[in-house]
């Protein structure tokens, strides 16, 4: 058995020159779902010397090399590392910009996931980085679910995308909607509401942006004390408490 075969995660550093057009893709990205890391072996290049060459990859011993692509075995010990030439079509099929490349498998596998109502929202942001100033009729409760759904592999190339395209919707919102919407959201949508609400967006409003009424507030306090503790000392410092909770009218 070849030694790249034991491969079970690909480790991509380096996007090999990506354009304006991708944003939203990460420095590093990893590849697990066994398909494309069958497509990943099946383009590795031959050693120096082997049939085909190499055409100007060379072999990566130091580990974090921009632009490396490394394979790791089960154990995690390291297959083989190396960083492919431009030309090679192993970086092709890494590459950001290939509309047949794994990163655009990983957007349109995100996009797949995304709810009903932000789909066409996601597939926007997905090709060019841009919505058009398109804010999708979608209830903040809908987004903060978007944001804290697990994801099948939270490293992928749509890591970037996954994390900025609900904030985007998030960022600017009334903090009394955005009180009113974690009482109506779900428990994946209360995850990514503590993340909204302990995150830059909102601790860095002003003080008199941070009120939020106590049903909301403790919703979120309870939420990261059982499943985000880490999260629990920003929102007691920065949630301040709001007015009374009142009900709306239609």
């Amino acid at each position: 058995m070849k030694p790249i075969s034991r491969t079970v995660r690909v480790s991509v550093r380096g996007a090999w020159g990506a354009g304006a057009g991708r944003p939203y893709h990460p420095a590093a990205y990893e590849v697990l779902d066994p398909a494309d890391i069958a497509d990943v072996l099946a383009a590795w290049p031959e050693p120096a010397g082997g049939a085909g060459g190499s055409h100007g990859a060379f072999e990566c011993m130091c580990l974090g090399h921009d632009g490396a692509v490394t394979l790791y075995e089960a154990s995690g010990q390291v297959v083989r590392s190396l960083v492919p030439a431009r030309a090679e079509p192993l970086a092709h099929l890494l590459g950001p910009d290939a509309p047949d490349g794994i990163p655009a498998r990983h957007r349109a596998r995100w996009v797949r996931a995304a709810p009903a109502g932000l789909r066409e929202y996601a597939e926007a942001l997905a090709g060019s980085g841009a919505a058009d100033g398109h804010r999708p009729a979608v209830p903040l409760a809908a987004v903060f679910g978007w944001l804290g759904a697990p994801r099948r592999e939270p490293d992928d190339a749509a890591s970037v995308l996954a994390e900025a395209a609900p904030l985007r919707l998030l960022a600017d919102a009334p903090t009394a909607d955005l009180a009113w919407a974690v009482r109506e959201t779900d428990r994946a949508g209360l995850e990514g509401a503590v993340r909204f609400f302990a995150g830059e967006h909102f601790t860095g409003r002003h003080p008199k942006r941070r009120r939020v009424p106590d049903t909301a507030r403790n919703l979120l306090l309870a939420h990261a004390r059982s499943h985000r503790p880490g999260d629990l000392p920003v929102l007691e410092r920065r949630l301040l408490r709001g007015a009374e909770d009142r009900v709306r009218r239609s």
